[in-house]
């Protein structure tokens, strides 16, 4: 237990008639960034709503580092909402040296870890502006900062790449990045999968209130492998060489970008099969100028999973 900082043990929770949590658990290890995935709706919100106990389970327990999660733990937690909330006619300085009062600490220290962010962001001339007259993706560096200022245990981000552009993107998540190399531990949950293959240690998938798979994402996506390798070949007569492999392998046509004309196949290999064998055997046909395994991305295995479900 002693290695996941926090456990959700069989969680439920009801609005009324509708279940938004049906008996979901999951273990989050220390210092590793934990993807809760899952389709708009699915159960995710709830779930971060329930650690951050703004709003409590009909049943089940949740953990935070080997204790009961307890009103004392709020200070341990980081919690970047999706739907972003800062007083629009507050200046930025205010706000920040506000909320970071709230979280603990003294004016003195959030002032200057506010300067340290502020500079590291490179928004130190914001301190004087209201939020109002900052763009969706300069106020959401702003809650980024306020979330991670009183350097807690677990970070929680809902959707934290919404509003921003593609550098400003980057920039964020190599700071998620460094956090978690100084020890922090972060859920991040989204419906975009693309970050996930970048950032995700672990992951989970919640679909209509279940959790419907979970486990380290090389895990996962070893699960899913199908033994299937993407290959490039260069030669005089493309369906010949086509007819040869296909005698010998399991072939389809395969869709890649590439410079040359090349014919462009995906070759199924079985389980005891060798790839050597069959690079070897590429070669001695035609110039092999691609040839990759196919490995599921997180997007195929979400829709695989949600279809199978």
């Amino acid at each position: 237990m002693m290695n996941n900082l926090l456990e959700v043990n069989k969680v439920s929770k009801h609005f009324g008639e509708y279940k938004a949590l049906n008996e979901v658990s999951i273990a989050v290890p220390k210092g590793s960034i934990f993807g809760l995935l899952g389709p708009n709706g699915a159960g995710k919100t709830t779930l971060i709503r329930i650690i951050n106990q703004i709003t409590m389970p009909d049943s089940g327990t949740v953990h935070l580092d080997g204790d009961f999660l307890s009103p004392m733990h709020i200070k341990d937690i980081g919690y970047l909402p999706e739907e972003r909330g800062l007083y629009k006619s507050m200046k930025v300085g205010e706000q920040a040296l506000y909320l970071a009062q709230l979280k603990g600490l003294s004016k003195t220290e959030a002032n200057s870890r506010l300067k340290f962010w502020f500079d590291r962001l490179d928004i130190g001339d914001w301190w004087n502006k209201k939020i109002q007259e900052l763009s969706k993706g300069m106020a959401q560096k702003i809650q980024f900062v306020v979330t991670v200022l009183h350097e807690p245990k677990l970070l929680i981000f809902d959707e934290p790449f919404s509003g921003f552009d593609p550098i400003n993107a980057n920039l964020i998540k190599d700071e998620i990045l460094r956090l978690r190399d100084l020890g922090a531990t972060v859920i991040f949950s989204t419906h975009r999968m693309e970050s996930v293959e970048e950032l995700c240690d672990d992951i989970a998938l919640i679909h209509k209130s279940n959790k419907i798979l979970d486990g380290k994402l090389v895990d996962v996506k070893r699960a899913y492998k199908i033994n299937t390798f993407e290959v490039g070949l260069r030669s005089e007569n493309h369906d010949v060489l086509k007819q040869d492999i296909a005698e010998k392998f399991s072939v389809s046509n395969a869709h890649f970008k590439t410079l040359e004309n090349e014919l462009k196949l995906n070759i199924k290999l079985d389980q005891d099969e060798n790839p050597n064998a069959l690079l070897n055997y590429l070669t001695s046909k035609a110039t092999v100028s691609h040839f990759v395994e196919l490995i599921p991305s997180v997007n195929d295995i979400f829709i695989q999973t949600v279809k199978n479900n």
